[in-house]
């Protein structure tokens, strides 16, 4: 396959960069109904909406939704029946992501003023967070450590997990990374479940998650009953290189990302045209080996490209204006260059540092912002399931000094009933 070549120098470049990377989810008009009666049966018939739900989109065979939680006895099973390698992997993934996590946990503070007013923040944790988890065909071991381990850091104190047919490694990890209780049920009549609550299975307070288009649709929908973390786009990669990064690890780099879906999007920037060439000669050479190479050409003919810029700097400053979820950095000083990008879900450093390790083990979450609002859009933390409350206690002195300048300021908004109180703790 041939893939799009852009020039920063060319006249048009600006609407061949904004064609590239606009992406307009094109949903069915269907999907939205759909998920919304789901939620309605869920919120009115509860457990019975449910059962009936996963039965028929789960080709669930249980007789009861207390048949679709999943023992706690099994869950430990799989976890003892993996084999040694992967069981290793699952661990020492866990202990990488728990320890970059427990430095993101952030305390209450506060402090006095002179006069004994008090001010403070308080940081609590969230009491109950759902998790999705995509099952069936495919499993996701590390979408369930990426979401837990920093919800348990919070001190989240019940996470429940739902996933239709979660297999062994799901479960799995799941024990490793203290899941409360596993819910095999799927679906936007799993999200509702979760968002409302119903006679088996509880409330929650926030979904995390990701999820096929009815899933993203529930979470949209059910937004304001429940927190969501985010409605993620397809997955993306950037790469700033120069010519001394093999150009066959740009091209699996790129590979990375285009495997999760069609609509994913893998970009290259560089100043070195030859060095474009070899890597447009290794994706050539490399693509009829990847089992998911019909998923990869599709991607990358659709929203991938090769850009050739001017130099490192305007690679920096383009990177920014695209603001991918991953982008690596792979040239000979990438310290030098890091000060020039703010905009970006994760940034790799150097050569080695490939982003699939990003992915699985490295520590930081990679639950990340996507579509550009990487922005002003922040990486999945344990910040996400804390909340925090403002906490005010004023002394009497406090109370004229500060219930004077109150008062006035109510005065000038027109609301005196603000003033009087403010001003019944200071005047008789």
């Amino acid at each position: 396959m041939k893939l799009r070549r852009l020039s920063t120098r060319a006249p048009q470049f600006d609407a061949e960069l904004a064609a590239l990377t606009r992406y307009e989810a094109a949903q069915d008009p269907q999907v939205p109904r759909s998920v919304s009666e789901i939620i309605a049966a869920v919120r009115e018939r509860g457990d019975a909406a449910l059962l009936d739900y996963s039965r028929r989109f789960d080709r669930s065979a249980a007789g009861s939704v207390a048949e679709l939680e999943v023992p706690r006895s099994r869950a430990e099973q799989a976890l003892a029946g993996l084999a040694p390698e992967p069981a290793r992997a699952l661990r020492h993934a866990l202990e990488r992501i728990r320890a970059f996590h427990e430095r993101q946990v952030q305390k209450s503070w506060e402090y006095a003023e002179s006069d004994a007013t008090r001010l403070g923040q308080r940081v609590t944790p969230l009491a109950r967070v759902g998790l999705y988890v995509p099952g069936g065909k495919a499993a996701y071991p590390s979408t369930v450590l990426m979401n837990a381990v920093p919800a348990k850091v919070a001190g989240v104190r019940e996470l429940v997990m739902v996933s239709p047919n979660p297999g062994p490694m799901v479960l799995a990890a799941a024990v490793l990374a203290g899941v409360d209780r596993i819910v095999s049920a799927g679906g936007a009549q799993a999200i509702a479940a979760l968002a409302f609550g119903t006679s088996s299975i509880p409330r929650v307070d926030k979904i995390v998650g990701p999820g096929n288009a009815y899933v993203a649709e529930a979470k949209r929908q059910v937004f304001g009953q429940v927190g969501i973390d985010m409605v993620a786009g397809p997955s993306e990669i950037l790469v700033i290189c120069d010519a001394g990064t093999p150009a066959q690890w740009v091209a699996m780099d790129l590979f990375s990302q285009a495997e999760h879906d069609e609509s994913a999007q893998a970009i290259v920037l560089s100043p070195d045209a030859a060095h474009l060439d070899a890597i447009a000669s290794a994706i050539a050479g490399l693509l009829d080996e990847q089992p998911r190479r019909a998923i990869i050409a599709s991607s990358l003919a659709a929203r991938g490209a090769l850009i050739e810029t001017r130099d490192l700097a305007e690679a920096c400053a383009l990177a920014d204006r695209i603001a991918p979820e991953h982008l690596e950095l792979a040239v000979r000083e990438p310290q030098q260059w890091l000060p020039r990008l703010h905009n970006a879900g994760a940034i790799f450093l150097g050569r080695w540092s490939s982003e699939a390790i990003g992915d699985y083990c490295a520590g930081p979450n990679h639950v990340l912002p996507t579509a550009g609002t990487a922005r002003f859009s922040s990486p999945l933390g344990v910040y996400d399931f804390q909340k925090r409350t403002s906490v005010i206690e004023v002394s009497r002195a406090g109370a004229e000094r500060l219930g004077r300048i109150a008062a006035t300021l109510a005065d000038e908004e027109g609301l005196h009933a603000h003033a009087r109180s403010a001003r019944l703790r200071f005047e008789p």
